[in-house]
């Protein structure tokens, strides 16, 4: 397989002369399930091969990709990638340029108890069926259940001119499940996400039973909360609606890429944009993490990356493009979803450091607000609003988490938010998940609890 990838790199340097060549190649072993109200829907499983080349040819790129490993083919591709590059230089203003990294030869073995590829489809429908059969038994109120699972296991190969040759074995599993309970005309919607790079031995921590009930009880529990009071005030945010935050509200915005596009980020380097007790990390080594890895997909070492110090921009996420324009260093966070896509900017394991204060001392000094516990979705735009949905949360009396509360959401502009963090908790937790920008990332966001001084919250007048 190196042998035959290596000669595809030899043919854009040698033929085409061009300046920078790499490929990436995957042999994937896939299992996709969908379960709705205990009924299988939908199963695929089986196998993913491709490879993927890209190409710097007098300063602009090309990129083709192949669903084959064919020698022919292979080499059809990368001329193809050449081509399209030699004819996009005549219309390029600036040459792109890649900054320098070490070239890496390294072999990533699997660290794993329980390989999902060898566990057979029926025990992977009985686990499922089981957190469905849990969720719908739970309470006679809960009328939807649909469970999503998806396992990836297998090999990556990336090859460039340069010297690097890197063989890094993946293994993903993740499962969503969604509750909707109903009475007397309310509806309740739940939300629980598992995933893991650690094996299928996350269903021994997170038990299909354990899932089930904590995704039931929450829907069956909202059906007695009301909807909040709508306006500013005060809030506690937990771990997985600061992870959210930090991923929709300031992550993006800190991906050099949209950096450049003009995120609200772009003059802020060196500037004081949060309260002195926000620190934001991205690390992609935390092991068995959703968002981790060892090398990113241009073969640059991942990294724990500091993004705010004390309130203060000090870094952002880059690739070995941005880097070269930033005149910083690669940060290991260029990502591709599979074979078929260019390796962009995205984010891994991203969170908030915590600090030193207990739950008891977050909430202790609010006379009323919010605890805003668990997240619904949320987005973000470069200019830096914001809007987070919460799908559990509770009001916050004299300093006691009192009665529950429904369809509560925030918004505002990020870096005001960020200013008026004025407690941040020492717990710490990180929720995993699937993002979005035109390809999916596996990630992680989190953090500890948090007080805002105030946010804008959505609801009733």
């Amino acid at each position: 397989m190196k042998d035959i990838l290596s000669k595809t790199i030899d043919v854009a340097v040698q033929r085409f002369h061009a300046e920078y060549a790499e490929v990436r190649a995957q042999k994937l072993f896939k299992t996709m399930l969908t379960l709705k109200e205990e009924r299988v829907e939908a199963v695929k499983q089986g196998i993913e091969n491709g490879a993927a080349f890209r190409v710097l040819v007098n300063g602009a790129w090309g990129f083709a990709s192949v669903g084959t490993f064919n020698a022919e083919t292979l080499t059809n591709a990368v001329s193809d990638a050449c081509k399209m590059a030699k004819a996009a230089s005549s219309r390029l203003k600036k040459p792109i340029k890649l900054v320098d990294t070490k070239a890496v030869q390294d072999k990533v073995p699997l660290k794993t108890r329980k390989d999902p590829s060898k566990i057979s489809i029926e025990d992977k429908v009985n686990t499922t069926s089981t957190m469905s059969k849990t969720i719908l038994d739970y309470d006679s109120r809960i009328r939807s259940c649909t469970i999503d699972y998806l396992d990836l296991t297998g090999t990556s190969y990336f090859i460039n001119n340069e010297g690097s040759c890197i063989e890094q074995n993946k293994l993903y599993v993740w499962s969503r499940l969604l509750a909707i309970a109903a009475e007397e005309g309310v509806f309740t919607y739940s939300r629980e996400e598992i995933g893991s790079t650690a094996g299928y031995e996350i269903f021994d921590v997170e038990t299909p039973e354990i899932v089930g009930e904590r995704t039931a009880k929450r829907a069956v529990e909202q059906l007695k909360a009301k909807p909040p009071k709508g306006g500013t005030f005060p809030a506690v945010l937990g771990p997985s609606v600061v992870g959210v935050f930090v991923h929709e509200a300031f992550g993006h915005l800190a991906e050099a890429d949209l950096t450049l596009l003009g995120s609200v980020l772009l003059d802020k380097l060196g500037k004081k944009i949060a309260s002195d007790n926000v620190t934001f990390y991205d690390d992609g080594s935390i092991e068995g993490a959703f968002g981790s890895f060892k090398y990113d997909d241009e073969g640059v070492p991942t990294q724990k990356t500091l993004l705010v110090k004390d309130g203060v921009v000090v870094g952002l996420m880059h690739n070995r493009e941005t880097a070269q324009k930033f005149n910083a260093k690669p940060t290991g966070n260029a990502r591709a979803e599979d074979f078929r896509f260019e390796p962009i900017i995205r984010m891994r394991n991203t969170f908030i450091e915590p600090k030193d204060h207990s739950f008891e001392e977050v909430v202790e000094d609010m006379k009323f607000g919010y605890y805003l516990k668990i997240f619904r979705g949320g987005q973000a735009n470069l200019d830096g609003t914001f809007q987070v949905g919460i799908q559990e949360a509770y009001e916050i009396v004299k300093g006691e988490v009192g009665a529950p509360v429904r369809n509560a959401s925030i918004s505002g502009n990020t870096l005001e938010t960020l200013l008026k963090v004025d407690a941040v908790g020492k717990d710490f937790e990180l929720w995993p998940g699937r993002c979005g920008k035109g390809q999916t990332a596996f990630i992680c966001d989190g953090g500890p609890h948090i007080r805002v001084k105030e946010v804008l919250l959505g609801g009733s007048a």
